[in-house]
């Protein structure tokens, strides 16, 4: 279970949000909404260990991730605005990588399986230094479809996604929150039809904020 203690965050002197607790159980498929500069992105990065909250702390297991660090990058795939991945490698070299350092055997079939969803065939012996912007994203987002990791969290994982691919992506992340697992995202997008209930939560403004969990 992922815990949010009493978060609190600001960014060049605004408090973005305060007193925000939450929990993201197995199961789960968690929306996090609200308007550009609302804090969405710095939430991510808080939850995900890579930035630091102003108070407050992030749990994993009832224990502040800071005391598992190592368990719980291993139980974690984030996904941020930026790819994140190693331009000088072809995507299936970067998927490759993925699969080595995520602890997972070597399975090509499974690399060309996860190439093939994400819309990367004919791609995958390209460098993804000339690919562009949406063929990195896919890359990136082809992690999942390897990926051992029981919590994902996603920043906008459905930019630069057609209507085939992003219903591709919300029947993986059904298919994950059946086996327990979990996802956190954000998007800007209307989500597809989904087979799972999605639940919503709201970052409003700091007075509006309330600590309900």
């Amino acid at each position: 279970m992922l815990e949010a203690r009493n978060l609190a965050c600001i960014r060049d002197d605004r408090e973005l949000f305060s007193r925000l607790c939450f929990r993201v159980e197995p199961g789960d498929i968690l929306q996090i909404e609200g308007g550009n500069g609302a804090g969405k992105t710095s939430l991510l990065r808080i939850l995900a260990g890579l930035a630091r909250p102003e108070r407050g702390e992030v749990c994993w297991g009832q224990k502040n991730i800071s005391l598992v660090r190592e368990i719980y990058h291993r139980d974690l795939l984030y996904i941020g605005h930026q790819a994140g991945i190693k331009l000088a490698l072809t995507p299936f070299e970067n998927l490759a990588f993925y699969q080595a350092a995520s602890g997972g055997q070597r399975d090509e079939k499974a690399v060309w399986q996860a190439l093939e969803q994400a819309g990367l065939l004919g791609y995958e012996e390209l460098p993804s230094a000339g690919l562009s912007a949406g063929q990195q994203r896919r890359v990136a987002l082809a992690r999942l479809w390897l990926s051992p990791a029981r919590l994902w969290i996603l920043d906008e994982p459905f930019t630069a996604i057609d209507k085939q691919g992003a219903a591709q992506l919300m029947s993986l992340f059904a298919g994950h929150s059946a086996a327990r697992g979990m996802v956190l995202l954000t998007t800007h997008q209307a989500l597809p039809p989904a087979s799972v209930a999605i639940r919503k939560m709201a970052l409003m403004p700091v007075r509006e904020t309330p600590c309900s969990g």
